[in-house]
C-alpha cells in the first residue's frame, strides 16, 4: 500500500507516460518545473502544518482529499503544451503549411487511369487507392480543386495537446469541396478513390514548393485502410533559428463536407459496397451491412461538426478540457489509441463520449453527466459509465431512437445527430478489456485508505508481459477474400480467432485482446504500405481458480440438439463419459504437455486445438507461446495451484499429527496452550518443497512454537526461565515417545553468549522424514523484558541487550507465528502465491541477496503484490506476479515510502496514518538511514521493522533497486523473446572480491565425507545427526565471518546452491587511519602526507556508486581518528598511519574455511 500521507517527492516525479506501441516507444516528458514544485511544495507544506482550509474542505467532496486536487492541479499543469515561444514557431508553420495548400493549383477532370499516371509522371507521386483499386472501365472521373477550408483540429485546436518526448502530433484537416462528389459516390468505393487522390494532389503541390522542407510520408489515419493520409515531418535546419528547435508530426487529412451524403444511406445496416454479381434489382437492405465502411466515410464529413460539438460542450462544462487530458493520460497509459490496433478508443473518442453525456437526458429527465461536475467527476463519472453500461448488449442512440437499432454490431453509442457510431474502432475484445480497466480503476478512486494517483495517471500498466498471463503469436496465412466492410486480414484474422476463443476457453479466462500489428507509413512514391504485419498477438488473462481444470463437461447425452452442437464445436476432442453419479455427459480432457500440467500448458493446449479446428491447421502448428517459461526457474518447475501446494502436505500432515499427539499428554507439567508454525515450510513458501519421503526429507528444520498455560511457578529470572523451558523440552521428548513411534528427537541449545535469549530448542524429526525444532513460547520473558527497559539505573549495554532480547522474542513467539498464519490463509486463498514467492526468492538468492532479507520480508512484498494489486487484478499466473512485484521494486522508493501490507483488509485511514508517522519519526531520528532502511508495517507488525532491523542495509537496499530496474528494462525491451535465465544471472564484477567454495559442501545434505571434516570437536556426524539440527556448513562459515568482519566486509551469497560468497570492502574501513591500539582488524603500516586541517577522504566514490548509496559509516571515534594526523613543518602534516591489509585478511577467510574454499580471486585490489 503506498503511504496515504502527503510526499513532496511524488508531485515533482514524472509521469511515466510511453507510446502506446508494444516495442518499447518513448516518454513523455517527466513534468517537473522548478516554480511550480516550490509553489505545490508551500501548498503541501501549508496543508500539512495548518490543516485543510474551508476551499479545501469544499473541494475534498469532489475531488476525495485535498491532496488529490493539488497532484490533479499539477499534473495538468505540467503535462499540457503551453504556449511559448516554441509553440509560437509551429503556429508559424502551419500557417505557411495552409497558405501552401491553398496555393495548389487546380487539375481538371480526368479518367480515373489517366489521372493516376498523369501525377505518377508528372511528380512520381502514387496515388495511394484503396483496394480493391478502380476498375479500367469505370466511368467517372477525377478532379483536384482549391480546398473548402485547410483547419487545424484534434487535440492541439482543442487545447487538449500534452507534451511528450516524441514529435508533437498535429492533425490538419482539408474540406474537399462538394464540387468534385456525385450523388453516388457513397457506393463502391468511389468517395474514397476521390480522397485518395486529392491527397495525392497535396502531397505533389508540397513537392512543388521548396519553402517549408518536409519529409512526407503516406500512412493510414487510425491504421483504417479506406484513409490514407499524409504524415509530414519538418525537416529542421539546424542554421535556421526559427526551425532547429521544432519537432512535430502533421498529420493532413482530407475530409468532405459536412452532409455530403444522406445520413439515411450510411446507417450501420446499410449496404454501400454492391457485389459484383448482385441482381440489379436487389435493394440495399437485402444485402450484407457494411457498418464499417459506412462509419468511416461518415465520419470523414462530420470532422468538422465534431469540433464545434466539442468546443460548445467545453463552454457550458468548464471541466470538460481538463477532464479529456485526464481520460488521455489514462488510456495511453493502459495502451489504448484511436487506432483499430490500440482499441479504437482514444482522447477524440473519450471527450466525445463526455460530449454526448452532458447533452443525453435519462428516462427521468437527468442529464447524464451534470455540466457542474468539475475534472475529476467528470473522470469518474465516465469511467463508470464504461464500467457499468454494456454498449454492446444495449447500445446507446442519442437522440431519437432508429428504426434500424437492433442491427447495431458490436459496440455502439450512435450519435443520431451526426449519423455515426462513435465507437465503430473498436471491437469486442478491446471494449471489454476497456471495460475491465474502467472497472479496476474505479475500485482505486473508491478505495477510502489510498487516493492510487499514480496507478491511475502516471504508471505505464501495458506491457504485454507483466499484464497478461500468457501469450502466442499467430502467422497470418492462407486467410480469405476481402470482406464487403474492408476489414484487414489481421482483423479478420483476429475476429476469426476471439469468436473461437470466446466460446471455448469460457470461464477459464478473464480477458481476451488481440493486436495485429501496427500499420506502417511509407513513401509517397509507393502505392502500397509495405506488408510489415506477418503475426497476430493473442493475449490472455486467466482465472486462477478455473484455468488448471483438467476436464470439462458438456451437455448431457440425453440432450441431442446441445450435445450435437457441442460435438460439433469440439470435434474429435469431445467424448462421452459415465460418472460416478451415473450421469452421461459429453467431455473433454485436457492432459497438457507434461505429467502434471499447469494452467498456461492446458490452456494452450485448448488455444492450439480450437485455432486447428477452427481457424486454419498451419496457423495452429505454427504458433508460439510465451508466458510458462519464468515458472521453469522454480526447484521442480511449474506445477498448477493444487500441485503446489500438495507439495507441502507430508509437513502439513506430520505437523498436525504432533499436534494431535502432544495435546492429548496428559502428564505435561502444564496444559499446551496452542502449537504454532513459525516456519515457510509451514506456510507453503519454503524455497525447496519438503518431500516428506524418508531418507530423502528435506533438511531444512520447520520451526514450532509450543504455547503453555500461564503458571505462577515460572521464574522471574531471564536466565533461569531458560534453565526452566530445558527441562520442559525434556519433558516434552520424554512423553512423546511413545505417542509418536519411529521419530527421533534431540535436544539444542542456541544463543550460549546470551543469558536473556532463548537458550534451548527440540529437535524432532517425524517417521515420514519431516523435521521441526521445538522452541517454548513464554509470556514472562516480554513482560521481564519490559520491566528492564523501563529501569532508569540500568545502563546503556545493559539497556542494549534487553532492547534486543525483547525483539528477539516478539519476532520470535509472536510476530513469526502470526506472519505464517496469515501468509498460509493467503496462500489458499490465492492458489498462485505460494509459487510466486518461491520465485521471488529465487530471484533473491540467484542475486545473492538472501542473507541480507529475512524471509518474511521477501514473502510481505509478493504478498502485497496479491492483496493490493491496483492497477491490475490480482495476479492469474506466476510470471505476471513475479514480474510485477520486480515493478513495484523498481519503482519504491523506500527512502521517501513505506510500504504499508493490508494482509487481512481490515485496516482503517487511521491505521495507515499511524504507520506513516511512525515512518516519518524514523526518519527524522535516523535521516542517514543507518540502523533502518526499508520500513515494512503490516496490520501484524504496525511498527513497520520487525523483518528490517537486521537488514538490509541501504547499500544493499540500493542494489535490490538497481537490480530490479535492470530486470524490468530486460523484460520490456525483448518483449517476447526474453530469456528467463537471464533474469537470475547475477553480474559479479561490482564486488571486491570472490570466495570460490568446495562443489562438496554446496548441498544442504552435504555427503558425509564432507561433513566429517568440519564436524565440532573432530567427531564425525552422521547423515542423519545432520538431518536432525538442519546442519549446514556453508551457512556457518557465513554467519561466522558476517560476526567477525561486519564492520569491514559486506558479504553476499546464495544459500540454494551458491558457488561463490562475494564480498565488498566498507570504503571507509579501507581509508588510511593513524595508528591506535584498539584496531581490530589486520593492518599495515603506510606514509601519509595531508595538508594541515583537512580531512582524510574517506570514501571510494566508484565503489559506492557500484550500489548507489555511501558506504556504512563508523562511529565517531572512527571519524575523528582521520583528523589527527602527526605534525610536520611548513603546514603539512606526514606520519605513518595504518591500512586495512586485504592479503591478510583474504588469508584469514581462507583458513577459517578451510577445505570449503577451494580459491579466492580478487576483482578490485
Amino acid at each position: 500500500m503506498e503511504r496515504q500521507a502527503i510526499k513532496k517527492r511524488k508531485l515533482n516525479g514524472h509521469v511515466d507516460v510511453t507510446d502506446t506501441q508494444h516495442n518499447g516507444g518513448s516518454t513523455l516528458t517527466g513534468w517537473r518545473n522548478g516554480r511550480g514544485d516550490d509553489e505545490v511544495s508551500s501548498k503541501l507544506h501549508t496543508l500539512r502544518s495548518t490543516g485543510p482550509s474551508a476551499d479545501d474542505l469544499l473541494s475534498a467532496g469532489a475531488y476525495k482529499s485535498p491532496l488529490v486536487k493539488l497532484q490533479i492541479d499539477e499534473l495538468l499543469k505540467n503535462v499540457l503544451l503551453k504556449r511559448d515561444a516554441r509553440r509560437q514557431k509551429i503556429d508559424k508553420v502551419l500557417h505557411k503549411l495552409k497558405a501552401i495548400i491553398e496555393s495548389i493549383p487546380s487539375r481538371r477532370n480526368l479518367p480515373i487511369l489517366d489521372a493516376e499516371k498523369r501525377l505518377k509522371k508528372s511528380h512520381g507521386i502514387a496515388v495511394p487507392f484503396p483496394d480493391p483499386r478502380p476498375q479500367v472501365d469505370d466511368k467517372y472521373t477525377l478532379a483536384y480543386s482549391k480546398p473548402a477550408s485547410v483547419n487545424v483540429v484534434g487535440s492541439y485546436a482543442f487545447g487538449t495537446a500534452i507534451k511528450t518526448q516524441e514529435a508533437i502530433s498535429i492533425d490538419m484537416s482539408i474540406s474537399m469541396p462538394s464540387s468534385l462528389f456525385q450523388e453516388k459516390d457513397y457506393l463502391n468505393y468511389r468517395y474514397f478513390y476521390k480522397r485518395a487522390y486529392y491527397i495525392a494532389c497535396v502531397a505533389a503541390g508540397l513537392q512543388d514548393n521548396p519553402e517549408i522542407r518536409f519529409d512526407v510520408k503516406y500512412e493510414y489515419l487510425n491504421g483504417n485502410l479506406l484513409q490514407p493520409i499524409l504524415r509530414l515531418d519538418l525537416v529542421r535546419d539546424v542554421s535556421d533559428k526559427d526551425s532547429s528547435d521544432l519537432c512535430c508530426v502533421i498529420r493532413v487529412m482530407p475530409i468532405g463536407p459536412d452532409n455530403l451524403f444522406p445520413k439515411a444511406k450510411t446507417l450501420p445496416a446499410r449496404n454501400c459496397v454492391r457485389p459484383a454479381k448482385a441482381p440489379a434489382h436487389d435493394s440495399d437492405e437485402s444485402l450484407t451491412p457494411t457498418p464499417f465502411y459506412n462509419a468511416t466515410l461518415r465520419s470523414d464529413c462530420v470532422v468538422t461538426s465534431y469540433l464545434k460539438l466539442l468546443h460548445g460542450a467545453s463552454v457550458h462544462c468548464q471541466g470538460l478540457k481538463d477532464a479529456s487530458v485526464l481520460g488521455r493520460l489514462w488510456l495511453r497509459q493502459r495502451g489504448f489509441d484511436g487506432s483499430l490496433e490500440n482499441g479504437g478508443f482514444g482522447h477524440f473518442e473519450w471527450t466525445a463520449l463526455m460530449a454526448l453525456l452532458l447533452q443525453r437526458r435519462g428516462s427521468k429527465g437527468q442529464r447524464g453527466l451534470s455540466s457542474e461536475y468539475n475534472s475529476y467527476q467528470l473522470f469518474k463519472a465516465t469511467l463508470q459509465f464504461l464500467s457499468t453500461r454494456d454498449v454492446i448488449s444495449k447500445p446507446l442512440v442519442t437522440g431519437p431512437d432508429l428504426d434500424k437499432a437492433t442491427a447495431f454490431q458490436g459496440p455502439t453509442v450512435f450519435d443520431t445527430d451526426m449519423g455515426v457510431n462513435l465507437l465503430f474502432k473498436m471491437t469486442p475484445w478491446s471494449y471489454s478489456n476497456l471495460r475491465r480497466h474502467a472497472t479496476t480503476s474505479l475500485e482505486m478512486m473508491n478505495d477510502a485508505l489510498v487516493d492510487h494517483f499514480d496507478e491511475l495517471f502516471k504508471a505505464k500498466v501495458d506491457h504485454p508481459l507483466e499484464s497478461f498471463d500468457l501469450i502466442a503469436r499467430l502467422p497470418l496465412r492462407r486467410l480469405h477474400s476481402p470482406s464487403l466492410d474492408h476489414e484487414s486480414a489481421p482483423m479478420r484474422l483476429c475476429r476469426k480467432v476471439h469468436a473461437a476463443l470466446d466460446r471455448g476457453l469460457g470461464d477459464r479466462v478473464q480477458a481476451i485482446d488481440l493486436f495485429p500489428g501496427k500499420s506502417p507509413s511509407w513513401s509517397e512514391k509507393t502505392l502500397h504500405a509495405p506488408s510489415g504485419r506477418d503475426k497476430v498477438e493473442l493475449r490472455l488473462v486467466l482465472k486462477a481458480e478455473n484455468a488448471s481444470r483438467t476436464i470439462d463437461h458438456g451437455p448431457s447425452a440425453e440432450k441431442k440438439q446441445e450435445a450435437a452442437a457441442f460435438r460439433e464445436f469440439w470435434g474429435e476432442k469431445a467424448e462421452l463419459r459415465r460418472f460416478k453419479d451415473g450421469a452421461i455427459l459429453e467431455t473433454l480432457v485436457w492432459a497438457g504437455k507434461s505429467q502434471n500440467p499447469s494452467a498456461s500448458s492446458i490452456t494452450q493446449d485448448i488455444v492450439s486445438h480450437l485455432l486447428r479446428r477452427h481457424v486454419h491447421p498451419e496457423i495452429a502448428s505454427a504458433t508460439t507461446f510465451a508466458g510458462d517459461s519464468l515458472g521453469e526457474m522454480l526447484s521442480g518447475g511449474p506445477l498448477n495451484s493444487q500441485q503446489a501446494l500438495a507439495s507441502f502436505q507430508p509437513t502439513m500432515t506430520a505437523f498436525g499429527e504432533i499436534e494431535a499427539a502432544m495435546r492429548k499428554l496428559e502428564e505435561l507439567p502444564l496444559q499446551l496452550r496452542q502449537l504454532s508454525g513459525s516456519s515457510p515450510a509451514l506456510r507453503y513458501t519454503s524455497m525447496i518443497p519438503p518431500s516428506g519421503k524418508g531418507e530423502k526429507a528435506s533438511s531444512e528444520v520447520a520451526d514450532v512454537v509450543l504455547q503453555f498455560e500461564g503458571s505462577g511457578r515460572w521464574p522471574d529470572d531471564l536466565a533461569a526461565v531458560q534453565q526452566t523451558k530445558i527441562a520442559l523440552l525434556l519433558k516434552v521428548a520424554q512423553l512423546l515417545a511413545g505417542s509418536i513411534p519411529g521419530h527421533r528427537s534431540r535436544l539444542g541449545l542456541e544463543n550460549e553468549g546470551h543469558s536473556t535469549l532463548n537458550g534451548a530448542h527440540l529437535d524432532f524429526i517425524h517417521p515420514n522424514g519431516s523435521p521441526f525444532r521445538f522452541r517454548i513460547q513464554n509470556e514472562r520473558e516480554e513482560t521481564l523484558n519490559e520491566r528492564k527497559l523501563k529501569d532508569k539505573a540500568l545502563g546503556p549495554r545493559q539497556r542494549e541487550e534487553a532492547a534486543l532480547a525483547l525483539a528477539e522474542y516478539r519476532r520470535i513467539f509472536v510476530q513469526a507465528p502470526s506472519h505464517t498464519q496469515s501468509v498460509r490463509g493467503l496462500c489458499t486463498r490465492f492458489p498462485l502465491l505460494s509459487q510466486t514467492i518461491r520465485l521471488v526468492k529465487t530471484w533473491f538468492s540467484s542475486h545473492l541477496l538472501s542473507l541480507h532479507f529475512a524471509e518474511e520480508l521477501m514473502e510481505l512484498l509478493v504478498v502485497r503484490t496479491f492483496v493490493q494489486p491496483h492497477p491490475w487484478q490480482s495476479p492469474s499466473s506466476v510470471q505476471t506476479g513475479f514480474l510485477r512485484t520486480l515493478l513495484f521494486l523498481s519503482r519504491w522508493d523506500w527512502r521517501l515510502e513505506p510500504l504499508i501490507v493490508n494482509m487481512n483488509g481490515e485496516l482503517s485511514r487511521e491505521d495507515v496514518e499511524t504507520m506513516d508517522t511512525r515512518f516519518e519519526a524514523r526518519r527524522r531520528v535516523d535521516p542517514a538511514m543507518n540502523k533502518v532502511a526499508l520500513f515494512v508495517a503490516s496490520n501484524l507488525d504496525p511498527d513497520g521493522v520487525t523483518w528490517t532491523q537486521s537488514g538490509p542495509s541501504k547499500v544493499v537496499a540500493a542494489r535490490m533497486t538497481a537490480l530490479a530496474r535492470a530486470a524490468c528494462a530486460a523484460v520490456h525491451k525483448p518483449g517476447l523473446d526474453l530469456e528467463p535465465a537471464f533474469l537470475f544471472k547475477s553480474p559479479t564484477s561490482n564486488y571486491d572480491f570472490l570466495v570460490h567454495l568446495n562443489p562438496r559442501f554446496l548441498s544442504p545434505t552435504a555427503e558425509k565425507t564432507a561433513t566429517e571434516q568440519v564436524a565440532a570437536g573432530g567427531l564425525p556426524m552422521s547423515e542423519e545427526d545432520m538431518r536432525l539440527t538442519g546442519y549446514q556448513p556453508i551457512r556457518l562459515f557465513i554467519e561466522e565471518l558476517k560476526s567477525i568482519y561486519t564492520s569491514n566486509i559486506l558479504f553476499f551469497y546464495n544459500p540454494y546452491g551458491g558457488t561463490i560468497i562475494a564480498g565488498l570492502w566498507n570504503p571507509r574501513a579501507a581509508s588510511a587511519r593513524p595508528w591506535k591500539v584498539t584496531v581490530t582488524y589486520s593492518t599495515k603500516p603506510t606514509l601519509m602526507t595531508t595538508t594541515t586541517g583537512t580531512r582524510a577522504n574517506t570514501k571510494n566514490p566508484s565503489k559506492v556508486a557500484s550500489f548507489g548509496e555511501e558506504g556504512t559509516d563508523d562511529d565517531d571515534d572512527d571519524a575523528a581518528d582521520h583528523e589527527t594526523p602527526h605534525r610536520a613543518g611548513n603546514g603539512d602534516e606526514t606520519g605513518a598511519q595504518l591500512i586495512i591489509n586485504k592479503a591478510a585478511i583474504l588469508n584469514e577467510i581462507a583458513r577459517l574455511g578451510g577445505d570449503m574454499v577451494s580459491r579466492i580471486e580478487v576483482l578490485k585490489p
